[in-house]
């Protein structure tokens, strides 16, 4: 071996070794790692930074901001909601979320599938006296391999298509990994309906201080306008068809107020206070087309600046205490809305401009976002970092559906680039306003980009240098004397031993030219040994760190990390068996 091969080696020995230390945050160990090879000389520094140009990094940042524009719409959360009625055994209850997740990971990215999915699914476990350990780790996992139906599913596909297109100038289109992905989930569907019953059911996630908050209800005060689908039910008819999670609690009509009767019937132009957790009344009043109490109030117009919620709680010394929303004018003189208000332990039925307000209360306030930082410090009042809440968020459904299939439909007849459409749609969906620029940053996960930024020329060096050519030639050796299947086989086992100690793109970023090399020397066409290591790669069920998804689970079920072998090690088993053939038979080795 050449010495420029040698300290190659000796950078992906050392990046590999921080990555299982753990110690460090993987976008760190990438820079380190990319810092390394230029002090060693293996990446020279007019390539040191080629990475963050690369198609894969915006393909990625792309697609996370569509993923949030989709999750923000609310449009799968509520048929998951109206879905759920009609399936009540906890095995269907099980195979529902868990497809509704995998089948949604393959249109945006799978932790925005699965966060969009948490929430029902803890709720359907409560309605159900059912532990949420039971939905959870199968739904993560169900995630995983939706992610690899399509290009944009998960992070490995994008980069195990760039190096197709570099081996022989065409890459991978949206749809060419549907046929092994959809058989792949569909037949991990069928064993986490069954294999469920290996996780243990004595896992309780701790009480967060989020989680004690989502409990405690506020009141809201909305109207019912014209056509609106509340308008001559009665009290109760309403309460039942928001699963009694909204509560009326008084009506006011014509300047007077009425008790929130159960037989009382509800007219169009009444104006409702309404109680509930945030989430429940944001479902209510979209739904219903219910006019919220400020909506029709333009204050990030007024200050100037984008427009939001912030949730906040009074404390003593604020100058809110002991006075009405309607006497302070929060609109007329500071420019925001009160648009909520919650006191733990007590029922609210007055409108929102005539409660006195305590220290203590948690009240959610909407204008533009530099002033209502600018206001709750002059209302000495403490912003809630716990969670985020929707409610008074203005939402566009169908528009960010709308967009991304413009963008897949622009990409999957080869019209535009995927970068390019994928790029202009997440603009598209800021422009809009299906997702504020402010959200829409958020959503970008940065350390991904970072590490990708920085693992690909790492990675190149690999090429550059030859390492991928002898370790391909090693392969060769080993399975010279297996038959096709057995070659493919060695690779898919490889690079799903790798990914749970690595991140799923590092794990690409170093096998798929592995993958490829061993190929050629195999006299192989590459076609079925990138899809193994993308496979592979977007496989990790064995431990709550190789994929952010089984980490986001992790607390939330309550999982221990040896939880996660006693479902992923059989369900391994089942995409080596499984995915093997089903390669060869889509992507012929000859």
């Amino acid at each position: 071996m050449t010495t420029p091969q040698i300290l190659s080696l000796c950078v992906l020995g050392a990046m590999m070794a921080l990555f299982l230390w753990g110690k460090l945050r993987y976008d760190l160990v990438a820079m380190l790692a990319l810092l390394a090879a230029l002090a060693l000389g293996v990446v020279k520094p007019a390539d040191a930074f080629k990475g963050f140009s690369d198609d894969i990094v915006i393909i990625v940042g792309s697609a996370l901001v569509l993923s949030g524009a989709v999750q923000r719409s609310g449009v799968i959360e509520r048929a998951m909601l109206f879905l759920q009625h009609h399936v009540t055994r906890v095995r269907s209850q099980l195979l529902l979320l868990a497809a509704s997740v995998g089948f949604a990971s393959a249109l945006v990215k799978n932790i925005g599938a699965l966060a969009m999915m948490m929430p029902v699914a803890i709720q359907m476990a409560k309605r159900s006296n059912t532990n949420a350990a039971v939905f959870l780790m199968p739904m993560s996992f169900a995630s995983l391999l939706g992610g690899l139906v399509t290009l944009i599913g998960t992070s490995p596909n994008i980069i195990v298509s760039r190096v197709r297109e570099e081996m022989i100038g065409t890459p991978f289109h949206m749809f060419d990994y549907a046929p092994v992905g959809l058989g792949l989930t569909l037949v991990g569907l069928v064993f986490l309906r069954f294999g469920y019953r290996l996780l243990p059911r004595d896992r309780r996630a701790p009480l967060t201080a989020g989680e004690a908050l989502e409990g405690q209800d506020f009141v809201t005060e909305a109207a019912i306008p014209a056509n609106s689908v509340a308008i001559g039910e009665t009290v109760a008819a309403f309460r039942k068809r928001h699963d009694g999670e909204v509560a009326v609690t008084a009506i006011l009509r014509d300047g007077e107020r009425r008790k929130g009767t159960h037989n009382a019937r509800l007219h169009e132009g009444d104006v409702l206070i309404l109680q509930g957790a945030p989430d429940d009344l944001d479902r209510a009043i979209a739904h219903d087309g219910l006019l919220l109490e400020g909506q029709h109030r333009d204050a990030a117009t007024a200050a100037g600046g984008e427009s939001g919620v912030i949730e906040a709680v009074i404390s003593a010394d604020s100058p809110l205490v002991g006075r009405t929303a309607g006497r302070l004018g929060l609109h007329e003189q500071f420019g925001v809305n009160l648009i909520a208000v919650s006191r733990q332990g007590t029922r609210l039925d007055k409108r929102l401009g005539e409660i006195r307000l305590r220290a203590g209360d948690v009240i959610v306030l909407q204008g533009a976002f530099d002033l209502l930082f600018e206001r709750l410090a002059e209302f000495r009042c403490l912003p809630l970092a716990e969670r985020t809440i929707r409610l008074g968020s203005a939402r566009k459904t169908v528009l960010p559906l709308a967009i991304l299939a413009l963008a897949m439909a622009a990409t999957a007849t080869g019209l535009v680039p995927v970068a390019i459409a994928f790029f202009g749609a997440a603009a598209l969906v800021m422009v809009t306003g299906a997702l504020p620029v402010r959200e829409a940053y958020a959503h970008i996960e940065w350390p991904i980009l970072i590490m990708l930024g920085a693992l690909i020329p790492v990675s190149d060096s690999l090429h550059q240098t030859g390492v991928t050519d002898i370790a391909g030639t090693w392969l060769g050796h080993v399975a010279a004397t297996l038959p096709p299947w057995g070659a493919v086989a060695l690779v898919l086992a490889a690079a799903m031993a790798v990914t749970p100690f690595l991140n799923n793109a590092a794990t690409v970023l170093v096998m798929a030219p592995i993958a490829a090399s061993f190929a050629t020397n195999l006299h192989y066409r590459p076609d079925a040994f990138l899809m193994a290591t993308a496979v592979g790669a977007g496989c990790d069920f064995l431990t709550p760190i190789g994929h952010q998804c089984n980490t986001l689970v992790m607390g939330a079920g309550g999982y221990r990390f040896g939880d996660y072998a006693r479902l992923g090690a059989p369900l391994s088993l089942l995409v080596l068996l499984v995915g093997t053939p089903l390669i060869l038979w889509v992507w012929p080795v000859r």
